[in-house]
């Protein structure tokens, strides 16, 4: 299968691809971030990087077409600028590669939005968005539009997986941050749990290791916070993001700690994508 994806970042959409059984031939990336690309290329080293999205051109044989477009225009967390903000009207360039590249397949992945955004996408791709929460396949609460002519999608089977599963075992390097009641005022709405309600005390959120953690995003906000003992917490860890994820372990490893949180905020919820492309697998 011959592949071209747009916005790439440190490519989840290779991972779900391989975990999926779907075998690469051409791995088409475009990407402009030197971190994600440098870290596409540890991982996947016959990744084709082809830089700038509105310079790709002349591609042909395409097989699939994916990406997640900048979100920051369409986010009810932004400033809700729509078409109008210059990163979200990248969209539109995910439509040019569709209509010139002609795949068989495609997905395309945003944030939750007003209607009216949603259904301006839809009617330029002639599908309507699924919506996954990531919590079923991971240990994060991540909603999430999949616009995709991949027949059949269904809804993920939940798994179960909750927070404390994916944490790292306590050790001298893993120090707590002090004075956690002024942090959990200060990041109170980030912190929800699986029916997506915020806790109304520290204490709570402790006992709500038994649920997903908040979204993770591309600022130091959306890193979760770990309860360690008393009422001590920390950050978590880059690995641990990865599994939030469903990365690898050490998959960002390689770049700065800022960066690897940057990068799997921006990500993709591997096992989410690797379950919408095992519906190719089975047409095939």
């Amino acid at each position: 299968m011959n592949v071209l994806s747009l916005f790439d970042g440190m490519s989840c959409g290779q991972i779900a691809l391989e975990r999926a059984g779907i075998k690469i031939d051409k791995y088409y990336a475009s990407e402009i971030d030197k971190y994600a690309i440098q870290i596409t290329q540890k991982n996947y080293p016959n990744t084709i990087q082809l830089g700038d999205v509105t310079k790709v051109k002349n591609l042909n044989n395409i097989d699939l077409l994916m990406g997640g477009s900048p979100c920051q225009g369409f986010s009810f967390a932004g400033k809700q600028l729509n078409f109008d903000d210059p990163r979200s009207a990248l969209f539109f360039e995910f439509v040019r590669l569709l209509k010139e590249t002609k795949p068989k397949y495609f997905l395309l992945e945003n944030v939750r939005m007003k209607k009216e955004y949603q259904d301006v996408i839809s009617e330029y791709l002639g599908v309507k968005p699924i919506m996954i929460n990531s919590f079923l396949v991971s240990a994060q609460n991540r909603i999430r539009l999949y616009w995709t002519n991949i027949p059949n999608v269904k809804q993920p089977k939940d798994k179960g997986i909750v927070l404390s599963d994916i944490l790292e075992d306590y050790d001298e390097d893993l120090k707590p941050i002090l004075n956690p009641e002024k942090m959990f005022e200060t990041q109170k709405y980030w912190q929800m749990d699986r029916n997506g309600k915020g806790y109304k005390s520290l204490q709570d959120r402790i006992r709500k290791l038994h649920y997903p953690s908040n979204t993770l995003a591309a600022h130091s906000a959306s890193i979760p916070n770990i309860p360690m003992e008393g009422l001590n917490y920390r950050k978590a860890l880059p690995v641990e993001c990865e599994r939030l994820q469903n990365v690898p372990d050490n998959y960002t490893k390689g770049v700065s700690k800022s960066q690897r949180y940057r990068m799997l905020g921006n990500g993709w919820t591997v096992d989410v994508i690797a379950h919408i492309f095992g519906y190719i697998n089975e047409k095939i």
